[in-house]
């Protein structure tokens, strides 16, 4: 019924106005999640605009918005409420600077590893967790939450809901504002339709004079330009071993959240972002940002999601949310605070039905079990954790079935020449996952006293497959045994300590491949 289709044509105009959307709905977000970090509205709304700014500058994925996010307010918390906000300003120049020696080192390209049932897993695992955080919005505040006492109490769906008329008011401004952006677009595209509705709905409160929560509510946005700022705090190898721990969980956080996010808007607007060239983006704007009094921060997926959805496409989005929001603190704070928060639920609201993959239900009975209990996990752990966890986990998982199922494949046929030698053919890969299937196959006491290994339709892949071949060759000298090993990479001939000299080399028949060692580093 919903779908976010992507303008496919760049223009400074559709950027523009794109970026004006995205500001106002940068602005409740920027400061619910400063407040989920402990630290004031405006630390989160300086690290929007700076972040947002600097990356749209410099980043790797025009179209793209950074800004302060939920997934790194979350691990900021314990920092500050431990140390303090000064604490938090130089953890954020150092996670910089973690991620620009990423996209120096070039390993954005690691991203490429995530399968795509991970993918599916975070698409819909940050969709629900969209939804879920708009749903605070519908309770009263200090109230406590109708699954109190359950061990679900003070949880993001403990909820204290908002009753009669204030709740269908609510429902109702949200459901004029999610149709608006719905059926707007068959109409005229001229105008973002995200941007009307926000319009439109705000007309309507002030015109009408409804009694329903605005974003001044939350907070007042107003304030100066950001300062230049050295964090005020002792800088000793006692500070460096505080905040190196969590400098490093919120680099690895924002990037991995950064470059499936790149992704993602590159399927969308099927074009291709650079991902090391990204790392370094994040990584300027976040040293910058902690010298400048902001939380750091990240790609959103959601306001990028409203950007693409809005047609914004080139750098210029970008870089129009950043100096709009700037605008709104200096000098429309007043008209930004009257902003229903019914009209941003709706955007955002919209945003969730865009982003979770539909699809993935009608796909769960017809993919392989396994990418179906990932996609699942990935989702579930992305909900319950953070998205950092959720990849890692999926990753993980993936790579143990992926190991499992590739153990079963090495055969290995054995036959008699006509020299009266016994010939093993081994095909498959060899690895930690399938030494022991290799090694049972071999009886040196049964075989001939002449024995060749063909490993033409095999390869070594790790340590684990050349300890294996060595301990086969250390039983067939132990049973007086002549063992022949033929077509093994030169590679594995230098790995290999104890059958080395076994190794019969043929230049030209003789495979070339690298194996995953350490001892070759």
């Amino acid at each position: 019924m919903f779908e976010i289709q992507a303008s496919k044509v760049t223009s400074f105009s559709n950027d523009t106005l794109s970026g004006l959307t995205v500001a106002l709905a940068l602005v409740p977000e920027a400061v619910a999640f400063a407040f989920v970090a402990g630290v004031e509205p405006l630390v989160g709304l300086y690290a929007a605009f700076m972040v947002g700014l600097i990356t749209a500058c410099i980043g790797g994925r025009p179209g793209m918005i950074s800004g302060a996010t939920g997934a790194l307010a979350v691990v900021m918390v314990s920092l500050v409420a431990e140390h303090g906000v000064e604490y938090l300003f130089i953890t954020v120049v150092l996670m910089g600077i973690l991620q620009m020696l990423a996209g120096i080192l070039k390993l954005g390209k690691f991203i490429r590893i995530v399968p795509y049932p991970v993918m599916l897993g975070f698409v819909n695992g940050l969709a629900i967790v969209i939804f879920l955080a708009q749903l605070s919005q519908f309770g009263e505040a200090e109230q406590p939450g109708w699954l109190e006492g359950t061990f679900m109490a003070g949880s993001i769906v403990d909820v204290a809901w908002l009753q009669g008329e204030q709740l269908y008011m609510l429902l109702g401004l949200v459901f004029v504002t999610m149709f608006i952006i719905q059926f707007l677009p068959r109409l005229t595209k001229v105008l973002p339709s995200s941007l009307v509705a926000i319009f439109v709905v705000t007309l309507l409160v002030l015109g009408l004079d409804l009694n329903t929560r605005t974003v001044g509510d939350i907070a007042s946005i107003s304030g100066g330009l950001p300062s230049f700022h050295i964090p005020s705090v002792p800088y000793t190898l006692e500070t460096i071993f505080i905040i190196l721990p969590y400098a490093t969980i919120l680099a690895a956080i924002g990037l991995i959240e950064s470059l499936l996010t790149l992704r993602l808007i590159d399927e969308i607007t099927e074009t291709r972002g650079r991902g090391n060239r990204e790392c370094i983006g994040q990584g300027v704007a976040n040293t910058v940002t902690g010298f400048f009094g902001g939380m750091g921060g990240c790609a959103m997926i959601g306001q990028s999601m409203i950007n693409v959805n809005s047609g914004g496409r080139g750098r210029a989005s970008g870089i129009s949310a950043a100096l709009f929001l700037l605008l709104f603190i200096l000098f429309a704070s007043p008209l930004i605070e009257k902003i229903p928060l019914a009209a941003l639920i709706g955007v955002m609201f919209i945003v969730v039905i865009g982003t979770f993959e539909w699809s993935s239900f009608r796909i769960l009975g017809k993919v392989p079990r396994s990418d179906a209990f990932i996609l699942v996990v990935v989702s579930g752990v992305t909900v319950a954790t953070d998205l950092a966890v959720a990849v890692v986990v999926g990753v993980i998982i993936s790579a143990l079935v992926f190991a499992w199922q590739h153990a079963k494949y090495i055969r290995i046929d054995a036959r008699e020449d006509h020299k009266g030698s016994t010939v093993y053919a081994v095909t498959g890969p060899l690895f930690f996952g399938s030494v022991a299937s290799f090694t049972e196959r071999f009886d040196p006491r049964e075989d001939n006293d002449d024995v060749i290994i063909d490993f033409a339709r095999s390869r070594v892949a790790d340590h684990s497959g050349l300890e294996a071949i060595d301990a086969l060759a250390e039983r067939y000298e132990n049973a007086g045994k002549a063992l022949h090993l033929v077509h093994l990479s030169e590679e594995c001939r230098k790995l290999l300590k104890k059958a080395g000299n076994l190794v019969e080399v043929n230049v030209i028949e003789d495979p070339k491949y690298f194996v995953a060692e350490d001892s070759l580093g």
